[in-house]
């Protein structure tokens, strides 16, 4: 059943996990040793091929011996070299470096090879030595501090302990100019959350209302969205600071209370790694890290302005799954259910004192709880659902009293899915077996059945404001039903593209909202119909990539589903299905045709008039990474998980291609890659922090990475280079960065993180630890950022919240 059967495997998915982080720990260690020891093979390779007059000039560089220092119980040093103008990589080498072992393509999020969700051992850092003419190599709080050296203009930067040489432009060499430790300024253009695409209808509840100031609020990732459909506005309530799971419409219809989960640092039992904004403060103190605690946020709908936070430190463990305020009291009191393993039931005075008073809790039940509300007629009555159960809790003396539902002559169903309350004060549940009960008012015995209500579970009900019922289920089905529970010979099917139907709710006038488990918000009226005014993603979201001449976005993912989206009228301009769940989007140049890879090997060119896939292709042997078109459009580049990049040219605007060759010498996967303004070299990083300079017109590696210090590049996709150095936050691990774009004018440079920040820095961002603007709002990792064409807008997805976020760029006078 959905959005519920992950709530029963949840304790033995944790034991795995565990299982699963030991695994991997063990598995980045003998990555690490394997990356040592293919590196000395290339170069001892590279001076055994190099005459003898040469080696001297050409000479590698030194490095520290691994050492097995297995008594003292330390961890071997690789201290990788990037390798920039070293050694030969390519094809043209008499020793190809073994393949790292990539992961399948299957639905998790793409990260480099050397991530481990467990806390890593730290590798030694390598002796302070000098260099030239540039500043000693030193060490601060056991982290290595880039160093530069004048003289041939390299940045020496670390990277998990890992040396990678960056060559400045010629410009910079022996230059006084350059200081490596003077950080760039932050730029004087910030970011404006514009406008939010998407909805949390998949696995979330009970998320959908209407206000007085006509707005719909609901949520998705970490942002609350008030949505006025009529005026085409947002605004936007960004308090929390991880997923939004839960949402409460205090009586006085202005309140809201949110709860959020616990960050997913917490749930694995460590610290949550630094983003770069802390990075920028002192180490936070025990207070600053509840942030990332599971609570409840009451704030007014109006000012979004908050009011309380309510819950910080142990009251919750993974999520506040339920929230209902009271109603007899005139809201005075707030009911949550934490998502924890013993989905504990606790009641707040939410407005005593300056977070709340818990005024009582009790242990729920082992099984999941779906939904809970206080009684309109019944004081101190509160009503439950989940798996199993229906329960009438009574507030007495400090304490909660239950009383289970009886079901008599009926099946118990598997799972009791929604409530609602009749007029009279009667219990209307629904169940997942597609029928109805009603429980008379103050007792815990069915008094009415209605079987067979929908095929499938009933998943939402919802009084109107006339007096009827309308139900909403896995059928897709939205039935209106009489006071006395017949059917009133009114109903709608939901199309099947968005959905069955997870929430119903009182529109304007006659009008019914509609929330889908596909992430789509649909409104209208059995006589006219229902249309989409939110649509979103339903899985993992990786592919973005912006029009080239007009204000449009494409976006795909995990669901299979291909979007172009419109950034002035904030809609779906059109949508297709594609044959699998894709990984990676772009446009050629001529804005006619776009790019899409899939999940595994292939991928496709659709024809954007027509939809039409017009060519298709599969020659690499794992998922295609990143794909590029050249700036002319003639040729195309793809990036894989096979360590290669396949050269293709192109013609009829990228309805035909041809395949030149392959590039081969990376030692993992490929990430990012980068055409130069001429067509003539390829930049790409790899999943073992590689950056690596190709030839397109032979499919050979350039190994003097020096000699391309003075190329232009088209685009700045590649995380890795001396332009974007200073992205990076202090004790990045490599993956920490997902991707980043520079603007079109080439003064500003965006990133997405693995803190699910957004951030903006100054252009080029070439000094370590620069500084920069962060933004919040999506709760997973940022898989990609990009710019529209004018650079008036940014565009960032989420991963596993499947959100899509567009921000206004502004100056900061008028922010």
């Amino acid at each position: 059943m959905d959005g519920v059967i992950g709530h029963e495997n949840e304790e033995l998915r944790d034991r795995v996990s565990s299982l699963e982080k030991k695994v991997q720990q063990q598995d980045d260690e003998i990555v690490c040793l394997k990356s040592a020891l293919s590196d000395a093979i290339r170069r001892l390779a590279a001076l055994e091929s190099a005459p003898n007059s040469a080696r001297a000039a050409n000479a590698l560089p030194s490095r520290p011996a691994i050492k097995m220092a297995a008594r003292t119980g330390t961890t071997p040093s690789t201290g990788k070299d990037s390798g920039q103008g070293s050694s030969p990589r390519g094809s043209i080498s008499n020793h190809q470096t073994p393949r790292q072992p990539s992961p399948s393509p299957g639905k998790g999020p793409t990260r480099s090879a050397f991530q481990s969700p467990a806390p890593m051992k730290k590798w030694p850092s390598t002796p302070s030595t000098t260099s030239g003419e540039g500043q000693a190599t030193g060490t601060v709080g056991g982290l290595k501090e880039p160093t530069f050296n004048p003289a041939d203009g390299c940045l020496k930067f670390y990277l998990r302990g890992r040396p990678l040489n960056f060559f400045a432009p010629t410009s910079l060499v022996g230059s006084s100019d350059y200081q490596v430790n003077q950080p760039n300024e932050a730029p004087k253009e910030k970011l404006a959350l514009d406008w939010v695409y998407g909805y949390r209808g998949r696995d979330a509840r009970s998320n959908i209302y209407l206000l007085p100031t006509g707005e719909v609020v609901y949520f998705i990732a970490a942002v609350v969205v008030l949505y006025n459909v009529e005026e085409q506005m947002q605004r936007h309530y960004i308090g929390h600071t991880d997923d939004v799971k839960s949402i409460a419409i205090h009586p006085d219809k202005v309140t809201v209370a949110t709860g959020q989960v616990a960050g997913h640092d917490k749930l694995e039992g460590r610290p949550r790694k630094k983003s770069f904004e802390e990075t920028q403060e002192p180490p936070p103190s025990r207070k600053k890290e509840k942030k990332f605690q599971p609570h409840i946020r009451i704030w007014n709908s109006i000012s979004l302005v908050t009011l309380k936070v309510i819950g910080i430190g142990d009251f919750f463990d993974r999520a506040v799954s339920c929230l209902a305020f009271s109603k007899m009291d005139g809201g005075a009191q707030l009911v949550a259910v934490d998502e924890g393993n013993e989905h504990v039931i606790s009641v707040w005075d939410w407005q005593k004192g300056e977070k709340g008073q818990r005024i009582v809790e009790t242990k729920s039940s082992t099984e999941p709880v779906l939904a809970v509300e206080y009684h309109p007629c019944e004081p101190h009555t509160i009503v439950s659902c989940g798996k199993g159960q229906i329960c009438f809790w009574k507030i007495e003396e400090g304490s909660l009293s239950r009383k289970l539902g009886v079901f008599e002559k009926y099946e118990k169903p598997k799972y009791m899915t929604c409530l609602a309350f009749a007029e009279n004060g009667d219990v209307i549940s629904g169940d997942s077996s597609g029928n109805l009960f009603i429980w008379g008012r103050g007792t815990n015995k069915v008094s009415q059945a209605v079987t067979g209500a929908h095929e499938g579970g009933v998943f939402s009900i919802c009084m109107l404001k006339d007096g009827s019922i309308v139900t909403g289920g896995k059928d897709r089905k939205v039935i209106r039903w009489d006071a006395t529970y017949k059917k009133a010979g009114q109903e709608y099917e939901i199309p099947d593209a968005y959905g069955p139907v997870r929430m119903l709710s009182q529109g304007k006038g006659n009008m019914i909202l509609v929330g889908t488990t596909k992430n789509s918000i649909l409104h209208g009226s059995f006589d006219l119909g229902f249309s989409p005014i939110v649509q979103g993603h339903t899985d993992e979201l990786w592919g973005l990539a912006t029009h080239p001449q007009q204000n449009q976005f494409l976006t795909c993912g995990y669901d299979k589903m291909l979007y172009l989206w419109d950034t002035l009228t904030h809609g779906v301009i059109w949508s297709k299905e594609m044959p699998e769940g894709c990984h990676c989007v772009t446009f050629h140049p001529e804005g006619e045709v776009a790019l899409v890879t899939s999940c595994s090997s292939r991928w496709f060119a659709v024809e954007l008039s027509s939809r039409d896939v017009v060519h298709s292709n599969a020659d690499a042997s794992e998922r295609i990474e990143i794909a590029e078109f050249s700036l002319d459009g003639n040729m195309l580049a793809c990036g894989s998980r096979d360590n290669n990049i396949y050269i293709y040219s192109v013609a009829e605007g990228g309805r035909k291609f041809s395949k030149i060759g392959k590039c081969t010498g990376h030692s993992s996967f490929v990430t990012h890659l980068d055409w130069s303004r001429d067509g003539q070299f390829v930049q790409s990083n790899s999943g073992d922090y590689e950056l690596l300079y190709w030839t397109v017109a032979t499919c050979r590696q350039v190994t003097t990475a020096s000699s391309m210090r003075d190329v232009e590049w088209a685009t700045q996709n590649c995380t890795l280079g001396f332009s974007v150095c200073g992205i990076w936050p202090e004790g990045a691990d490599g993956t920490d960065v997902n991707a980043c774009c520079r603007s079109n004018s080439e003064h500003l440079v965006a990133s997405a993180d693995d803190f699910g920040k957004v951030n903006l820095f100054a252009y080029p961002c070439s000094r370590p630890k620069s500084a920069g603007h962060s933004y919040i709002g999506h709760s997973s990792h940022v898989t990609n950022v990009r710019f529209i064409y004018n650079d008036g807008r940014l565009i960032s997805t989420g991963g596993k919240d499947s959100s899509i976020l567009q921000w206004q760029v502004v100056e900061s006078s008028g922010y």
